[in-house]
């Protein structure tokens, strides 16, 4: 069946050239809107206008949650009036809310001017609040009763709400003025008896989290708890929400991103590169270039300050790339293990001391295996050097790759305790600081062991 399927994916496009609106409506009723997704660059206007008509409600809705903005605005300009506000009042007001924000002003308008009235105002309630806070990525359907009800009328509530809710498995337990209370898995209430309280069997100890919670904590508690979906709450206790897991999953993937862009010396924002233009992608990488070009410019006041050593031995400019290299490459395993347990929670502020004790050891075991490597290859092949310029080498290797280690492992964590992101000393910027102070090091222990 899925093989199926599949073909009948990768031949849409020849598919609704042939084939009538019935036949037609009967292969894409197979097809996921994954699926459709897949095929939908190759589609023309004219295509994407009739396979669109085919969709039920449901599957458009998603449809226009799941497209690429670009894509998105395009369908949406095209949509009729009552069309759109069906479609639109299906969409979960948090997402609805993202599509508004991403929006140009004349598809944003389109999209307000299609909603009715509760919903517009489901929509300022929600637009009040950051987007990257936990009141910003939640939604407002949600399943709450009053602890008084029976399990027989929660059982009959949700089946009544279950169509307009983002998940019924967690049923929230709330006072007259909405304060959460408790709360109550549809499972308990399936094998509890009809007539009892749901206070008696509610769950007291919620976890919960504020409006104001960073979106990237309320990922990590969905995640440690193993939960479907995280209460809102504001400051009073009353209940404003729900954060679902699979908001948390766009939370994760979109912090991820943003992890990898600074980690690669670029601007944290997350789009896609294929809807980023020529200039928008010079504007997300050339600034932090500029940064890290003055900054390697160091290198050279470095190599100027020390110019009679390098005359009098001029071999150790040949070992410089290597210096630079080995020491960069060791910086960065140790901020790159850092800034990824720091995002994962399994480093804290409070483990400094064990972090340091762990990567002096670490490092000076590093620092003197890759020292024996440097000097017998310096040694035995090309250009080849003494035996005491080979232990210069070495040792300086050795200084320069513990340096690096312990920096490498610090920085992120002293920026963390600062409440800044470690990702900003990632790859390229803890490598142009490690190349500056490593061949300070460099030659300062070349310049005392060879005596000069």
């Amino acid at each position: 069946m899925e093989q199926i399927v599949s073909s009948v994916a990768r031949n849409l496009h020849d598919y609704i050239a042939t084939l009538g609106d019935r036949e037609l409506q009967d292969l894409v009723a197979d097809l996921s809107v994954q699926e459709i997704l897949e095929i939908w660059p190759e589609l023309s206007d004219k295509e994407i206008a009739t396979l669109f008509v085919l969709l039920s409600t449901d599957r458009k809705a998603e449809l226009i949650t799941e497209l690429a903005p670009p894509e998105r605005q395009q369908l949406i300009t095209s949509l009729p009036l009552d069309n759109a506000r069906e479609i639109f009042e299906t969409i979960a007001p948090d997402d609805l809310v993202d599509i508004i924000q991403e929006a140009d002003p004349k598809v944003r308008d389109s999209v307000w001017n299609s909603l009715s009235a509760e919903a517009r105002s489901q929509i300022q309630f929600l637009l009040r609040f950051d987007e990257d806070d936990a009141a910003g990525i939640m939604t407002t359907r949600y399943t709450a009763i009053r602890s008084n009800r029976t399990v027989g009328q929660a059982l009959a509530f949700i089946r009544e709400k279950a169509h307009n809710v983002e998940t019924i498995y967690y049923v929230y337990v709330v006072d007259n003025v909405k304060r959460l209370q408790g709360v109550v898995s549809l499972r308990d209430l399936l094998f509890a008896d009809d007539f009892r309280p749901v206070g008696e069997i509610m769950t007291e100890r919620v976890v919960s989290v504020r409006d104001s919670t960073d979106q990237e904590e309320v990922a990590k508690l969905l995640e440690a708890h193993d939960l479907i979906a995280l209460p809102v709450v504001d400051d009073y206790g009353r209940m404003l929400g729900i954060v679902t897991f699979d908001d948390a999953i766009d939370v994760i993937r979109e912090e991820q991103t943003e992890d990898v862009y600074r980690m690669g010396a670029m601007d944290g924002a997350v789009d896609r590169y294929v809807d980023s233009n020529v200039f928008r992608l010079v504007r997300k990488r050339i600034p932090w270039l500029v940064i890290l070009l003055v900054a390697g410019t160091l290198t050279t006041n470095v190599l100027s300050g020390f110019q009679p050593l390098i005359v009098a031995a001029g071999f150790l400019v040949w070992f410089v790339p290597v210096i630079t290299q080995t020491g960069g490459n060791s910086g960065t395993q140790s901020s790159t293990l850092m800034i990824r347990g720091i995002a994962t929670g399994d480093i804290h502020a409070r483990d400094v001391w064990l972090v340091l004790g762990k990567e002096l050891v670490v490092g000076l075991i590093m620092g003197v295996t890759l020292a024996a490597v440097i000097m017998l290859r310096s040694v035995l092949l090309p250009p080849g050097v003494a035996p005491i310029e080979a232990i210069a080498i070495g040792v300086a290797l050795v200084f320069v790759v513990l340096f690096s280690s312990v920096v490498g492992a610090m920085a992120p964590l002293g920026i963390h305790a600062l409440g800044l992101d470690p990702t900003l000393m990632a790859a390229p910027l803890m490598s142009t600081l490690i190349d500056v102070v490593g061949l300070t090091i460099y030659f300062t222990a070349a310049r005392f062991i060879l005596g000069l």
